[in-house]
């Protein structure tokens, strides 16, 4: 069984478990190498068998067969008020304080739609956005929202997860919203055996759309022994890259650089911080 459970975060809808192993596999034993040539680790081998991949994109797919595209055609206008715009405008005012080619939100008395058409073509701008469609950042906009206001897809994701959990599980790997599904999942299972959890990318910490939401909402210590996460600066998805401030100073926050492409998964999963992180989880279990 896995020693190590990977989970994905937004813009998966359209993949599948198998297409997830094949980028994050790679990615992962890439970065355990580069930990090693960085000396930060011994080797450590991880065959596929060893990793296993918590696929739920699906879940957001939309229903029905629609001409227009893979993704709904959302514009601005669609972006609801509540979660969804306070998010965008959250990720528009992280991009802005990051990337001198996003203008400020600062001083603007806009209603809530032209809010929202000026966060998107602000945010087309932004290095994180980079090749991303309005029509995409919004559909990233609803999933996350869904995620919180769904019961059932919030069900459907945490079944995916527990699924995966085996008796030689010692880590788990997430990746944005899935540092959330991580996060909460073993908040609610003690009698898990893992050890040790890696987050890249995290909202964990955002005030009020991330961490008010969550389940416990008080930022309770998972039940692992070690906790580290690796955020760029630029990643304004972790709106609040320092978890210790929230999770307590057991969290080892790490920074690093993915370059343009700050919430890149595979740049996160080759990085040497998070190859590390992973190996000495493994090796701990192997003591």
């Amino acid at each position: 069984m896995a020693r190590v459970v990977v989970v994905h975060g937004i813009n998966n809808t359209y993949a599948s478990r198998p297409q997830m192993a094949e980028r994050w596999i790679p990615a992962l034993r890439g970065g355990l190498d580069n930990a090693v040539l960085e000396g930060l680790t011994t080797p450590v081998e991880v065959a596929d068998a060893d990793v296993e991949c918590v696929f739920y994109g699906d879940l957001f797919r939309p229903a029905g067969r629609r001409l227009s595209g893979d993704v709904p055609p959302f514009t601005a206008d669609d972006v609801a008020e509540g979660p969804e715009l306070d998010l965008l405008l959250a990720w528009w005012a992280a991009a802005a304080a990051s990337d001198p080619g996003v203008p400020s939100p600062d001083g603007r008395t806009l209603g809530p739609g032209a809010t929202a058409r000026a966060a998107v073509l602000a945010l087309a701008g932004s290095r994180f956005l980079a090749r991303i469609s309005e029509r995409l950042l919004i559909f990233w906009l609803k999933q996350v929202t869904a995620y919180f206001t769904d019961p059932a897809i919030r069900a459907g994701v945490q079944d995916r997860f527990a699924a995966a959990i085996s008796g030689d599980t010692q880590v788990v790997v997430a990746h944005s919203l899935g540092s959330v599904v991580a996060y909460e999942a073993l908040c609610a299972h003690p009698e898990w055996p893992v050890t040790d959890l890696v987050t890249l990318g995290s909202p964990l910490g955002v005030p009020h759309l991330v961490l008010h939401r969550l389940v416990p909402p008080t930022g309770e210590w998972p039940n692992v022994t070690r906790w580290v996460n690796v955020t760029d600066s630029g990643d304004f998805v972790a709106l609040r890259p320092k978890l210790r401030d929230v999770y307590g100073e057991r969290v080892a926050d790490i920074e690093i650089s993915n370059g343009m492409s700050a919430h890149e998964v595979e740049r996160y999963l080759s990085a040497a911080p998070t190859g590390a992180a992973v190996a000495e989880a493994l090796l701990n279990g192997q003591s």
